[in-house]
Order: structure tokens, then C-alpha cells, then sequence
């Protein structure tokens, strides 16, 4: 059985030559993640690849393959725009050998696109899944026009793999429907997160649970956040969050998700939640939905009058993310937009450190903070480009090496400064997102309150 997948690769001639002459050129993420030769040095890694025994070259030499793509490149004059596509094909674990894994990589890609362009594939070893990556040249060597990444492409490498597979006596995923998201799903999974799509599984299941009736799956639905883009009479119901762009259908989430097959599932626990309604653990279900976390978290920040920092603004954000910390009578976020932000935790615990650590509580702070690092960087690489004139003009051997060494001793004093430069950046650009998630939140637990209140005037 094999996954599938690939992507444009962004980047451009300048960008490419300026990766191959940085001698920082293994710090700075912009060329690790968008050019051509830091895909292929990521693919033909030799902790990933067990010592490169496993890495080919299809329409070129492996070793060589940087080079000769970038010379159809420039034969044809588009060194610019998409250079690559990086693409991957995942195996069932324990099903198949790293030679075999290889072999079916070669073979669906030379299927694929062997016919018109040079191809590198890979087959990492460093995960339980065993997997290939392959590199595809945007431009084909025979007729100079660039790959068009339709999504029949991506249809087709499926079934080009599917086919692979089978002649080599290995299972495949049979019937399985591909959509255009399949491969954000596949990385999100890989780094143990949660689409939209499994959150509202997970959200459609707990409201199943603890319905009666197919009225109060509805209002279980919209306690946890989700609007019916259309009535939720009509066949096929969809919803979505107050953030999200589009509304997502039930019966799209699969078989156990159709409305009669919903209908069902609350027939069938059904009588256990409306007979169990005076139970203790169906009252603390019930609860869950009247708890607002958020508004007593700003309550104690307001206490201790730091409300209006970015540090406070990271810190409510991160306390909502953290379901596994003990605390009395925890609820986790109402809006789904924010559960589904849990995988990134780490991130925002970073984001939550700097602020922190440089007593930074204002945006304008925060850029000034960016424009220093910027300045640092700037000020050492101008120095170590001065270093590096005066080792082209070196005399001896041992003046060379002098000025590597202390070439590469600057380079290891740009590194940790890049690395709070990036995370500062992403914190700038996080700031407006965690705001709206967080007005989101808030704005869900104002609505469960006035309920509450009519609730309790009426039993007045």
C-alpha cells in the first residue's frame, strides 16, 4: 500500500547560484526550503538514504543532477518561477524492503515522468514507514516547456503507483477517492496533527453520543461552534467554523457521516443519553458546553494587570491549547479553529519564550526587536565577506585554512541570531491570527453565557 503526493518547489536562478555560493548556505532557511539544490541535498540525505545506496537518477547522473538541471534550465531560459517538484510515495509498514520500496520509485517515476524530464529518487530509511522522495526538473529536457500540475497529475501518479505495486505483489488502498488536500492531510498526520476534517469528525461523533434526537445533534453542532450553511433539515448538511472559507459537507467525511447513516447512529444511542440524563457523567458532558475557559483565564490575568502584553495574549492562547494539563474541571476550547491549532503548540511555546525573554509586550517593540537582529546579521556577514576576500588573497595553506576557521567561526555566531530572527518574524505575523482565533473563542463563551442566563431567569 502506497501513499502519494508531490508540490511545486519555488525559487529562482539568482536564488539558486546565491544558495550554491553562501557559506551559511546550511543556516538559512529561504534556500533549505524554496530552491532547487536544497531539495535535491534534502532528498539524497545520507542519514535518510543509508550512505546513498539508495538514491538514482533518472534522464541524468544522481551526482550530477543539480548541474544538469540547471543547464536545461538555462538552455531554455526559465531558471525562474517553480524549478522543482518534490514528491514523495509512502509504503505500509513492514510490508516492503528498502530494495523494493527503491525499485517501484524508479519505476513509477520513469512511468510518470521519465519520458520528458530528469528525475532524482530516493528512498529514506530514518522512519518506520519507508518511503521515496522524488525531484522532478520543472522543465523537460526534450521540448523546454515546464510541468503544468493539473490535478489529473496527481490522479495519475496515484494510479501509475497503485499499478507499480501491484506487479510487485504489494497491497493498495482499493476505491480509495483523492482530493485536492490529501497531501497537506498526509504531512499534517505525519507530525501527529489534526486536519479540519478530523476535528470535525471527532466534534460529529462526541455530539452523536450525547444526542437523543437528530434536534439536539443540531444544537450540540452549534454549541461547539459550527454554523449550517444551509438548513440543517436539508439532505446533505454541511458546516463550517466562523474563520473557514468553505463549508464541509458530512457525507464528505465518509460512509459513517451520511445524514441517514447519522440518523442512525443517534437511534441507536439515543435512548441510553436521554435515559442517562440524570447521570453524573452525561451532566458533565452537558457542562462542557456551558464552561468558558477563556473569560476565566482573562479574569486572572486582569488580577495580576497584565492583560493588554503580548506576552498575556500569547499566554491565554497557549493555555487553551493544553488539554493535558491538570487543572480542575478543564474544558477544552470551544471553537474548533483553535483545537485544531494544537499541533502547533511548540511553536507558539517558542513564539510565548521570546516574548518573554526580551520583555517584549508591543508590536512596535517586537519590530524594533526584528530590525536589531536584522542589523546584527547584516553587520557579521559583512565582516565575514571581508574575511572571506582576504582568503582568496591567502598565500599559504596555512593562511586558508586560518581564515576558514574563522569563516566558519562567524557563521556559527550568524546561526542562533537567524534562528530568534525567524521566530520573532513568525511571532509578527502570528500576532493578528491569534488575536481573531482568540476573539473567536470569546465571542463563542459571550453566547453560551446569555443562554445560561436566559436559562436561569426563566426557572426564576
Amino acid at each position: 500500500m502506497a501513499t502519494t503526493g508531490f508540490w511545486p518547489i519555488k525559487g529562482s536562478l539568482r536564488d539558486v547560484i546565491k544558495y550554491a555560493d553562501n557559506p551559511d548556505k546550511t543556516t538559512n532557511p529561504k534556500y533549505l526550503d524554496d530552491d532547487l539544490a536544497a531539495v535535491l541535498k534534502y532528498a539524497e540525505n545520507d542519514d535518510k538514504t543509508d550512505m546513498k545506496m539508495f538514491v538514482s537518477g533518472i534522464n541524468c547522473l544522481a551526482v550530477r543532477a543539480y548541474e544538469q538541471m540547471m543547464i536545461t534550465k538555462r538552455h531554455f531560459g526559465k531558471a525562474g518561477g517553480n524549478v522543482a517538484y518534490h514528491g514523495y510515495q509512502s509504503f505500509k509498514s513492514g510490508e516492503i524492503t528498502p530494495k523494493e520500496a527503491h525499485d517501484i520509485g524508479i519505476e513509477t517515476a520513469r512511468r510518470m515522468w521519465g519520458k520528458n524530464y530528469e528525475i532524482v529518487v530516493t528512498t529514506h530509511l530514518n522512519t518506520d514507514n519507508i518511503h521515496n522522495h522524488i525531484v522532478i526538473n520543472s522543465v523537460s529536457f526534450k521540448t523546454g516547456l515546464k510541468f503544468e500540475n493539473h490535478i489529473s497529475d496527481h490522479i495519475r501518479l496515484r494510479e501509475i503507483s497503485d499499478a507499480v505495486c501491484k506487479e510487485y505483489g504489494k497491497s493498495v488502498i482499493e476505491g480509495a477517492k483523492f482530493y485536492n488536500a490529501e497531501k497537506n492531510a498526509y504531512w499534517v498526520h505525519k507530525h501527529g496533527g489534526k486536519t479540519r476534517r478530523d476535528i470535525l469528525r471527532e466534534d460529529v461523533d462526541d455530539a452523536i453520543n450525547n444526542s437523543a434526537n437528530y434536534m439536539e445533534f443540531v444544537a450540540l453542532m452549534k454549541n461547539k461552534g459550527y454554523i449550517f450553511s444551509r438548513s440543517e433539515m436539508t439532505d446533505h448538511p454541511s458546516v463550517k467554523a466562523p474563520t473557514w472559507e468553505r463549508a464541509i459537507r458530512f457525507d464528505k467525511l465518509g460512509d459513517e457521516y451520511k445524514k441517514d447513516r447519522i440518523l442512525e447512529r443517534i437511534f441507536q444511542t439515543g435512548n441510553r443519553a436521554h435515559f442517562n440524563q440524570f447521570s453524573e457523567p452525561y451532566k458533565k458532558t452537558r457542562a462542557k458546553y456551558r464552561q468558558t475557559p477563556l473569560q476565566e483565564l482573562e479574569y486572572q490575568l486582569r488580577r495580576v494587570k497584565h492583560m493588554d502584553t503580548l506576552e498575556a495574549l500569547f499566554y491565554l492562547f497557549m493555555e487553551l491549547l493544553k488539554p493535558s494539563t491538570p487543572k480542575p474541571n478543564y474544558t477544552p476550547p470551544l471553537s474548533p479553529e483553535i483545537r485544531q491549532e494544537i499541533r502547533k503548540i511548540e511553536q507558539y511555546q517558542k513564539q510565548f519564550r521570546l516574548l518573554h525573554d526580551e520583555n517584549i509586550n508591543t508590536v512596535p517593540e517586537l519590530e524594533a526587536f526584528i530590525g536589531k537582529l536584522s542589523m546584527q546579521i547584516s553587520e557579521l556577514e559583512e565582516e565575514r565577506s571581508k574575511t572571506d576576500n582576504k582568503r582568496r588573497r591567502a598565500k599559504t595553506d596555512e593562511e586558508t585554512k586560518a581564515y576558514y576557521a574563522e569563516i566558519r567561526g562567524i557563521s556559527a555566531q550568524i546561526k542562533p541570531i537567524r534562528d530568534r530572527l525567524k521566530i520573532a518574524k513568525a511571532t509578527l505575523e502570528t500576532v493578528p491570527k491569534v488575536q481573531q482565533l482568540l476573539d473567536v473563542e470569546r465571542n463563542m463563551e459571550s453566547k453560551i453565557r446569555i443562554k445560561d442566563k436566559k436559562k436561569e431567569e426563566k426557572l426564576r
